[in-house]
């Protein structure tokens, strides 16, 4: 991982848009700070097209992708997409047939792992059940895993967040789901957004996007994380969360304006 200063300008010129993860990557701790929502505009006035990567729900996707200056959002880990249309929103995903098996494992896995709860935010999930190991619990790393490899058990897929474990039938994760939606609805060529699209996060389920981008970043909290990707960013900004993106989005802006 290179500090973000070594980002050449010919690396920043390139770029067609721009993905990004929301928690502790955008948002501090859920919140949504000025200087991290300005930077989107930043972003759109050097020319990027930008799209929202999350695995928070389709009921934050739709708002989200309704109020931010953003061209698509993409939720749920990749399930569920938003486009803005001429005539309104577009939404591609549909709710989980399955889903109600997803929340019974995950009654048994909280009443076995008390530490965990259901997240606040299951009510607006179209595909998968999601379990709080982070935003208001503190639920131990091994009984993290302990949870994941039981699920896995039953069948069902997991993802882990710095917030978040997520139970899902679903296949897609953070990269395939944007890939899909950038050749669907905007226009590229899967293998040319590789190289033409960057990537900014922060925890283990940003894993599969970090390693299908070329030109990806990481916010400083994520060398916690670092341990657990495969393939690390490429460019880390010395602030965390926000205020990290923020950094990131200023230098991509700066390395773009004519010299």
């Amino acid at each position: 991982m290179r500090p973000l200063e070594r980002l050449p300008a010919e690396e920043a010129k390139r770029l067609r848009g721009v993905v990004f993860d929301l928690d502790d990557t955008l948002l501090d701790h859920g919140r949504l700070g000025e200087a991290a929502y300005s930077a989107l505009f930043r972003l759109q006035e050097v020319g990027l097209l930008l799209v929202a990567c999350t695995g928070r729900p389709a009921g934050w996707g739709e708002v989200i992708q309704r109020q931010w200056p953003i061209d698509a959002t993409v939720a749920e880990n990749g399930a569920v997409a938003f486009v803005r249309t001429d005539g309104g929103l577009l939404a591609e995903g549909a709710l989980e047939a399955r889903r109600s098996e997803l929340v019974a494992l995950a009654g048994e896995l909280t009443a076995a792992h008390p530490a965990a709860s259901l997240a606040d935010d299951n009510s607006a999930r179209w595909t998968d059940v999601t379990l709080d190991i982070g935003e208001h619990r503190r639920v131990p790393p091994e009984e993290v895993q302990a949870m994941r490899a039981f699920a896995r058990g039953r069948g069902v897929r997991t993802l882990e967040s710095s917030v978040h474990m997520h139970l899902t039938y679903a296949t897609d994760d953070k990269a395939s789901g944007v890939l899909r939606l950038l050749a669907q609805r905007l226009g590229e060529d899967p293998t040319r957004a590789r190289a033409r699209w960057a990537f900014v996060g922060d925890s283990a389920n940003d894993a599969a996007a970090f390693a299908a981008f070329g030109t990806t970043f990481g916010v400083a909290n994520v060398r916690r994380h670092a341990g657990r990707l495969t393939v690390p960013p490429r460019y880390v900004a010395g602030a965390e969360m926000g205020r990290g993106f923020a950094e990131i989005a200023a230098r991509i802006a700066h390395l773009r304006l004519p010299s």
